[in-house]
């Protein structure tokens, strides 16, 4: 397989006033000391409490590691010169969304005209890891086959169980707030990337959106560039983990264009059938059991796990990933960012613990 299937890595920072813990409303603050410098590209979101930063396009896993810590050091960097700190985790355990303030750009008040306290209600931290895909019809062949591994790529990143000061009771209450708005979720399949074309056009001429971007699927073809966006991950805390799954999205993808290619195809299942297992990555994280569709029993995560490493096994050489890969036994073996706040949780009964240990644990292997 000649082709060179690029990564591209975004990641939402919560930015965090040090000695309060609290989200703070400092976007404009680090976006200006950045002004006159040649440093990295800090995007502003919804709430001004959320910094993205983006990777530019990989041509492999060691640039995009390279690309990771680098933006991490900067955005951290720049944060301190304000006075703050970011940190890593698809939910604050105790900051409210009553008292964030919204960016102040007709996108995202357009976005507060329309779903009100739906979107400010949606403080959440993401990652989006996109792969390359040159042909278009490959590409929506791929998404509908990847479309059975996004519960799995859940379970093994959520960092969001607290929200609101409160346990959830679930490991990714990301996936669950952001579930209430439109055009979200689990995707559906599509024939072909025509008839992916005709939805999107539908949808536009409908008024139902403005173009592609307002589609927030768990999975989509990017409206703009050449990729396969995968969106469902909440934001590991680590930065070994974050490259653990890109590899691990990247090496899924190029094992189903090679079995495209061979004219083999993975079986089809039902887009309710995949929310079931969605469900129980949300709610359990790496520690419950997920249905196998195809011999429609239930699994224990761990086990399913180890199974998709056994399918990838044969593009990891190519890739260069094989020692990416590994710290996906390790997630395995030691739980996620969601686990750890737990047990920290769980050993000192402070949720001002829990951000401190984000905090560090969002800059190791960074300095």
């Amino acid at each position: 397989m000649q082709q060179n299937f690029t990564l591209g890595i975004e990641e939402e920072f919560q930015i965090i006033d040090p000695n309060t813990r609290e989200l703070t409303s400092a976007i404009s603050q680090m976006v200006e000391s950045t002004k006159h410098l040649n440093t990295i590209d800090l995007k502003p979101e919804l709430h001004q409490s959320v910094v993205e930063v983006a990777s530019g396009i990989c041509p492999d896993i060691q640039e995009a590691r390279r690309q990771v810590i680098e933006n991490r050091r900067e955005a951290d960097r720049i944060a301190r010169a304000v006075g703050m700190r970011i940190a890593a985790a698809s939910t604050h355990p105790f900051s409210r969304w009553e008292d964030q303030e919204i960016t102040q750009k007709e996108r995202y008040m357009k976005m507060v005209g329309e779903f009100q306290d739906v979107v400010r209600q949606n403080l959440i931290f993401g990652l989006h890891v996109h792969v390359g895909i040159e042909d278009k019809e490959e590409a929506i062949a791929v998404y509908n086959s990847a479309r059975y591994f996004l519960p799995h790529l859940l379970a093994l990143t959520t960092s969001s169980p607290f929200f609101g000061g409160r346990n959830s009771g679930v490991k990714s209450a990301r996936s669950l707030i952001f579930k209430r708005l439109p055009r979200s979720g689990m995707p559906g399949a599509f024939e072909s990337y025509q008839q992916f074309e005709s939805f999107v056009d539908l949808m536009v001429k409908t008024g139902c959106i403005d173009d592609g971007r307002r589609i927030w699927w768990d999975l989509r073809p990017h409206p703009i560039y050449s990729t396969l966006e995968f969106r469902v991950c909440d934001l590991p805390s680590k930065v070994d983990e974050v490259v653990a799954i890109a590899a691990l999205i990247q090496a899924i993808v190029v094992r189903l264009i090679k079995m495209h290619r061979d004219n083999q195809m993975w079986r089809p299942y039902r887009t309710e059938l995949l929310e079931e297992n969605k469900w129980r990555a949300v709610r359990f994280g790496t520690e419950g059991k997920l249905v196998d569709l195809g011999r429609q029993r239930e699994i224990p995560f761990k086990e399913l796990v180890h199974e998709i490493l056994e399918f990838i096994d044969e593009v990891v050489d190519h890739l260069g990933s094989r020692e990416e890969i590994r710290t996906i036994e390790s997630i395995l073996e030691n739980g996620t960012s969601a686990d750890r706040q737990l047990r920290v949780y769980e050993e000192t009964g402070s949720l001002e613990a829990v951000v401190d240990s984000v905090l560090e644990e969002t800059m190791l292997g960074v300095r």
